[in-house]
């Protein structure tokens, strides 16, 4: 497997070094550099992963489905839809590409920059999570909302920092995007995104550790001849909150809970017969004593006439009361409950 493998990179690397002119020099911009280092945004399928490739894509660790997750995305994406028209006042078509889940360290070396990476804060479930705006979803949105001319591609400038009037652009974008992000998840929970910094670095939009589990969600936004990428990561312990409910099957699943059921065991527990001590007195004898008792022998008890005595089922104590007679038949009556389980039978 080594040799063939060496022979495949061998036919890659093209002609020898001798067999070309030592004037043929060409500058690669950005896209090709992000492509020779493997940084093409990820496309979502396998299909162009060799089989070495996918032998080492094997031993990632599988992380458990949340099939309320894909639920909660579909409906962000007609959200999203709706809001960017108004936004942007264009005709704007949002699409989800994949939703994978992948190691946090693996996702962050393997963002293609530039590109913008806005923190947001969840506080309710007292975490973070990452949305990523790539570079040609930055220009299209400058272009578009500054008056940008239709049918014309969005221009990608190289070389140079992102301007406060980019930036500025961009966090609204992002505040619409976690906006809809909530109302998203409101059928399942209230939960509110709020926007905390933005980061042109990977490594300074570390949220997570780097072996961490995360979400990923990556969504294309088509505005005609314009439009980019924007991927959405969730950590799985931003999602721990909620678990339960991402588990659900569909909206309102109880795992197998049945009210009618609940009801009607209730009542019959309640017509149930138990088996309720008085107990007098306890003594502690050695066993000798015990072996050694025959019919005919007295046991005296420490108890005398009005004092407390105690009613139980089983070992569980629940009562305390008085002993005496009643209409020449021994009675106990109740004077105290014990526990909750007193209390809810008194």
């Amino acid at each position: 497997m080594a040799a063939a493998w060496g022979a495949a990179l061998a036919e890659e690397d093209g002609p020898p070094a001798a067999d070309i002119p030592p004037d043929s020099t060409r500058v690669l911009n950005q896209a090709e550099i992000d492509s020779l280092l493997g940084f093409e945004g990820g496309e979502g399928d396998d299909a162009g992963k060799t089989g070495m490739e996918r032998m080492i894509l094997s031993g990632l660790v599988s992380y458990e489905r949340l099939p309320m997750l894909e639920i909660i995305f579909d409906r962000l994406v007609r959200i999203l839809s709706t809001s960017l028209r108004n936004f942007t006042s264009d005709n704007v078509e949002v699409s989800i590409d994949s939703v994978a889940s992948q190691r946090f360290g693996d996702y962050l070396n393997s963002v293609p920059l530039p590109a913008m990476l806005a923190v947001f804060k969840v506080a309710d479930w007292d975490n973070f999570g990452l949305i990523v705006v790539d570079s040609s979803m930055i220009y299209s949105v400058v272009d578009v909302l500054l008056g940008g001319r239709r049918g014309t591609a969005a221009m990608r400038i190289e070389g140079r920092p992102y301007t406060t009037i980019e930036r500025t652009l961009v966090e609204r974008l992002i505040g619409v995007v976690l906006r809809d992000l909530g109302e998203a998840f409101a059928p399942i929970t209230n939960v509110e995104f709020q926007f905390e910094r933005l980061e042109v670095n990977p490594r300074f939009a570390t949220i997570s550790r780097l072996g961490n589990g995360c979400v990923l969600t990556r969504l294309r936004i088509d505005m005609e001849d314009r439009g980019g990428r924007l991927e959405l990561l969730l950590p799985y312990a931003t999602l721990e909150p909620v678990r339960e409910l991402l588990l659900q099957q569909f909206m309102g699943e109880k795992f197998g809970r049945d009210s009618i059921w609940e009801t009607h065991l209730a009542e019959q527990l309640r017509h149930t017969d138990i088996a309720l001590d008085v107990v007098l007195d306890e003594q502690v004898m050695p066993l000798s004593s015990v072996i050694a008792l025959k019919p005919g022998d007295r046991i005296m008890l420490n108890a005398i006439p009005g004092a407390p005595v105690r009613l139980q089922c089983g070992t569980v104590p629940l009562f305390i009361g008085e002993f005496g007679r009643r209409e020449n038949r021994p009675a106990v009556r109740i004077s105290e409950s014990l526990g909750p389980v007193g209390e809810l039978l008194a």
